[in-house]
């Protein structure tokens, strides 16, 4: 494929990637709007969130494999059109009912969309430095929407209403759909024969949802409730017979064969700790900044550019070139060390923290998830042939979002739970609320080192980059696309 047609097909997935990340993170900042709005319980209105969830952690392992077996770029134009269309009735919606019906569609869209990305790229990206780049361009976007997405929430719900941050999705929806039909190279995929395993399907989909659900639950519920154990063990009893069906099936679902690669087993499990880690930045500091420090959503958005700009630089200019001279996982471990740096600084952040002093370290810190994430990638889809492609983009983007609903409901439930036992002990609200957040804080370092221990020991650099060459320091990395919209 031309050079030029694969840097649009790059910028037509990163759109696609910006796009979903976007929506992910616009949407917390305009909930108290919606709540006002459309009259949800404070109950209800977590379903904004945890519809969307459901369905996207759900979907996206089938989502990947059918991408496979249908072609990755069916499955990646039908995700977005379902995503766009899902965002035009999120925006139009006027009761809660439509809005979450709306928000589990955009989840099913999203699945499809994003599960083929990962296989879509390295199917167009074989050498190992171009691969690199590419992937880190593609990180660049995530970190961007997540940045983005908190402060474009506020000013669109400020100066106009909760409704754009949804119609917002489809002038880009729809730009995205236009130019992968021209750009995205044709793959025709192995056939529905070669594992159209309807029955391993329906149990690895029942099965994550319900996980995701019981997960996300568990603040509202506890740990130990009934309502967790119950649905918990039922889910890992569905995955359970899923992975008995996939050993057994004439044409599985998942070939187990894709887990006899260290790199992808282990690159999953790095992630999804890696990930439970970080949510403790992505979410409890802006906690702590609105609740502690009395900032407000725009100003938390803005006092986290730095993180986003640091994270998306390092990703984009550095990380394919950190790869390229010293390997994958030289860069992954030294990407972990310094998140877990920033999580050991925020251990020790006061009730009337400075943001200069105590706040903007950590920003800098946090640089290290440029370094790690193309790492991640990069190893996860190192181990995966080419009809295995969707798949292994399935199942790395399944634990990435598996990670993200485990740090929520491990960190959360943790941190409020500290701060009501500071709370019954007389200390301020201010004081507990730092205390609880100390608490997750500490936690993340543990994921974090548990990490760095998979990664030492499990994690090898793939073969086609074990002896990097030299990198002329002084060179300009290859023109690419813009991945803005």
């Amino acid at each position: 494929m031309p050079t030029d047609s694969r840097g649009l097909a790059l910028g037509v997935l990163s759109a696609a990637g910006l796009m979903t990340i976007l929506d992910g993170s616009i949407v917390t900042v305009a909930m108290p709007a919606i709540q006002n709005d459309l009259g949800f319980s404070p109950a209800g209105l977590s379903w904004t969130v945890n519809a969307y969830l459901i369905a996207f952690g759900g979907l996206l392992l089938l989502a990947g494999r059918l991408g496979d077996l249908i072609g990755r770029k069916t499955m990646f134009l039908a995700g977005n059109a379902v995503f766009t269309a899902a965002s035009v009735l999120a925006g139009a919606a006027t009761t809660p009912g439509v809005l979450i019906a709306a928000r589990f569609l955009q989840g099913v869209g999203s699945a499809m969309a994003s599960a083929v990305v990962l296989g879509i790229l390295v199917t167009l990206y074989t050498e190992p430095r171009e691969r690199a780049k590419a992937i880190g361009i593609f990180s660049f976007t995530g970190a961007a929407g997540a940045s983005i997405g908190q402060v474009l929430g506020g000013v669109l719900t400020d100066l106009l209403n909760w409704h754009w941050i949804f119609l917002i999705n489809l002038p880009i929806g729809l730009a995205t759909i236009a130019l992968a039909v021209r750009a995205l190279p044709r793959d025709r995929g192995i056939g529905l024969a070669a594992g159209a395993d309807i029955a391993g399907a329906m149990l690895v989909t029942a099965g994550l949802m319900l996980g995701i659900y019981t997960v996300v639950k568990v603040e509202e519920h506890g740990w130990l409730a009934g309502h967790t154990l119950g649905l918990g063990a039922v889910s890992l009893a569905l995955l359970a017979a899923f992975v008995v069906r996939q050993a057994r099936a004439a044409t599985p679902l998942m070939p187990l064969r894709i887990f006899r690669s260290r790199n992808v087993s282990g690159a999953n499990v790095v992630q999804m700790l890696a990930l439970s880690a970080m949510f403790a930045f992505q979410i409890i500091v802006a906690l702590y900044m609105q609740k502690v420090l009395g900032y407000s959503a725009l100003e938390t958005g803005l006092a986290m550019l730095p993180a986003a700009v640091a994270i998306g630089g390092i990703s984009l200019f550095v990380s394919a070139r950190l790869i390229a001279r010293f390997g994958t996982r030289v860069v992954l471990v030294t990407g972990l060390l310094l998140l877990l740096a920033a999580m050991a600084w925020l251990t020790r952040v006061p009730v009337n923290a400075g943001y200069v002093t105590d706040l903007l370290p950590v920003m800098v810190l946090i640089a290290g998830g440029g370094l790690v994430l193309p790492a991640l990638a990069n190893l996860g889809m190192s181990g995966a042939k080419a009809d295995d492609a969707g798949l292994a983009s399935g199942l790395f983007n399944t634990t990435q979002q598996i990670g993200m609903a485990l740090g929520v409901a491990v960190l959360s439930t943790l941190a409020a739970s500290r701060t009501e036992h500071l709370l019954g002990e007389g200390r301020s609200r201010a004081e507990a609320l730092t205390g609880g957040y100390h608490l997750a804080f500490t936690t993340s370092a543990g994921l974090l080192v548990a990490a760095l221990v998979v990664a030492l020991v499990v994690l090898r650099t793939p073969k086609d980059a074990a002896e990097p060459k030299p990198v002329d320091a002084s060179a300009e990395p290859a023109a690419q696309p813009s991945p803005i919209a």
